[in-house]
């Protein structure tokens, strides 16, 4: 099965960063297994989407430590009985994970396109990365273009930092997260509460009737893990759930602004990423940095991490990249 090929493959997959200890690494492998599993009923099979998340050092960095510039805490979430871990370093910019988030949310709702494709048809996606070498200094852009199969019946067109390949349909009683197929996808609930507590067994909306207030730190973090899932790997949703998933987002503990950083264009914004307590301090899981405009928090794109080893040692890239367009088409690789 893939997915186990690539968690077997996750002992050779080094960050650069002193190792952890074993029950770290445990709880990092059972949140990735969780990720793929259902939690009630008959398991069915579940395949890790092959986008980006292997080659932007994503599942590596729920494996391995890697140092964050951190600068500011935020004032918590509502509603949780988890705590954000402290920081030492002092504020650099006097503005809120709510203020960032649910003003992208406004944003979003105020300018998002509506989909509504058929079955039949595939999603288009362009995507931009700019990739520097942290070691050399040398930089690299790659322009990825994918045709995502709407229902997930048939094969889709998947590309990495400029390698594309086949992507199978789905076979009988598999399943991803995050979904890519729309019918899934338009099951989820478009409200924060509602969509943080369908994630924490991702049966879809209302299978719990918890209160936040009954979520614990580790559901919290496998939340966390879902909601930026969900952000990061699904770049067309239908309307509402991404608004809604910035909100959520924002009620988790640990979520934490960073300003001052750059997109692949090259402008300066402030990012959102995320303290994870169930990795060690001073590191980060899954997620990397949101990055949205300080002043009408639209969305800019993600800076991320990864690392690759070759004859010459290991290497350290920054990964800037965004969404530059999309489209539904009625072929794969049909361009729009």
């Amino acid at each position: 099965m893939r997915d186990i090929d690539e968690l077997l493959a996750l002992k050779d997959y080094e960050a650069g960063a002193p190792p952890l200890d074993d029950e770290t690494r445990r709880r990092a492998r059972a949140r990735l297994f969780a990720a793929m599993t259902a939690a009630d009923g008959p398991a069915p099979v579940r395949r890790r989407p092959v986008l980006r998340i292997a080659l932007t050092g994503a599942v590596a960095a729920s494996v391995a430590a890697a140092v964050l510039v951190a600068v500011q805490e935020d004032d918590g979430a509502k509603g949780t009985n988890a705590k954000p871990p402290a920081v030492s370093s002092p504020p650099m910019r006097n503005v809120s994970v709510q203020t960032v988030l649910n003003g992208a949310a406004a944003y979003e709702r105020k300018h998002e396109r509506v989909a509504s494709p058929r079955d039949d048809q595939f999603i288009y996606t362009k995507e931009i990365i700019k990739e520097t070498n942290q070691r050399t200094g040398s930089t690299k852009s790659y322009t990825d273009e994918t045709w995502r199969s709407v229902d997930g019946s048939q094969r889709s067109w998947v590309m990495e930092i400029g390698h594309g390949w086949w992507s199978p349909p789905l076979a009988k009683n598999e399943s991803v997260w995050p979904p890519q197929d729309w019918g899934t996808l338009k099951k989820l609930p478009a409200d924060p509460e509602k969509l943080i507590l369908s994630l924490l067994s991702k049966t879809g909306p209302d299978d719990r009737n918890d209160s936040l207030d009954d979520i614990t730190e580790e559901e919290w973090s496998e939340i966390h893990f879902s909601l930026t899932g969900l952000l990061k790997l699904v770049p067309v949703m239908p309307q509402g759930l991404r608004p809604a998933a910035y909100e959520a987002l924002g009620m988790v503990p640990g979520v934490r602004t960073v300003p001052n950083q750059k997109d692949a264009k090259g402008r300066t914004g402030v990012a959102i990423t995320y303290d994870d307590p169930m990795l060690p301090e001073g590191s980060t899981g899954f997620g990397g940095y949101f990055v949205f405009d300080p002043e009408t928090y639209r969305f800019l794109g993600f800076r991320d991490e990864r690392t690759s080893d070759d004859s010459k040692g290991l290497n350290r890239y920054t990964q800037l990249s965004y969404l530059d367009s999309w489209a539904v088409v009625d072929k794969v690789r049909q361009q729009p």
